[in-house]
């Protein structure tokens, strides 16, 4: 598990290693709404296509604000309360 972004309104969580050995080299992906404090865990193929998204989104350098705003376009799938444990 590591943390690959963190803004003042979003936080995204990388977890490798996710799923049996061979499937989903992508791993997981958790990225949390801090004001909404809704999140969403995307794994498997959605987790491929959230990290090929986000590789081809950085390579044009997007500032923070740019980032938030890619992420935004994820609020809405976003349903689960943060809880902290």
């Amino acid at each position: 598990m590591q943390t690959i972004y963190n803004s003042a309104l979003y936080c995204v969580v990388e977890f490798n290693g996710f799923g049996a050995e061979g499937q989903h080299p992508a791993g997981g992906f958790e990225i949390m709404d801090k004001a909404l404090r809704r999140e969403i865990f995307l794994g498997g193929k959605d987790a491929e296509q959230f990290r090929s998204s986000v590789q081809a989104f950085i390579a044009s350098q997007p500032s923070v604000e740019d980032l938030d705003e890619f992420l935004a376009n994820y609020t809405g799938l976003m349903t689960t309360p943060v809880a902290l444990h």
